[in-house]
């Protein structure tokens, strides 16, 4: 029982620290439009909603929702289990094709004439 309660109050404080980050976040992203844009632009001051609502629009447009951090490492494990399973031919015809879409890695191409 006394296991539950720690963490639920693990948890709990958790919450806490990332409201509080979050909420850090959205006082500077604030600030820094109040502070420049306008004068730079002259557009409007912003209030600590606007400002969840841009970071939360910054992430969609330029970050995107990927999932979770681990989510790459397992895409290149996939991978690295795709080309042990490969026979020497099929390992060739992949950097061929790879070659010919995205040129050739590491190779120093010769300028003509020099």
């Amino acid at each position: 029982m006394k296991h539950k309660v720690e963490r639920w109050v693990r948890k709990g404080v958790l919450l806490i620290v990332f409201a509080g980050i979050l909420v850090g976040f959205c006082f500077a992203v604030r600030e820094l439009w109040n502070w420049l844009m306008p004068v730079i632009f002259g557009l409007p001051n912003i209030s600590v909603g606007q400002a969840l609502g841009l970071l939360v629009l910054s992430r969609i447009l330029l970050g995107g929702f990927r999932g979770w951090p681990g989510h790459r490492r397992r895409w290149g494990h996939r991978m690295r289990e795709r080309w042990d399973a490969m026979t020497p031919e099929e390992r060739e015809k992949f950097r061929l094709g790879m070659q010919r879409r995205c040129g050739a890695f590491g190779v120093q191409k010769e300028e003509p004439g020099v």
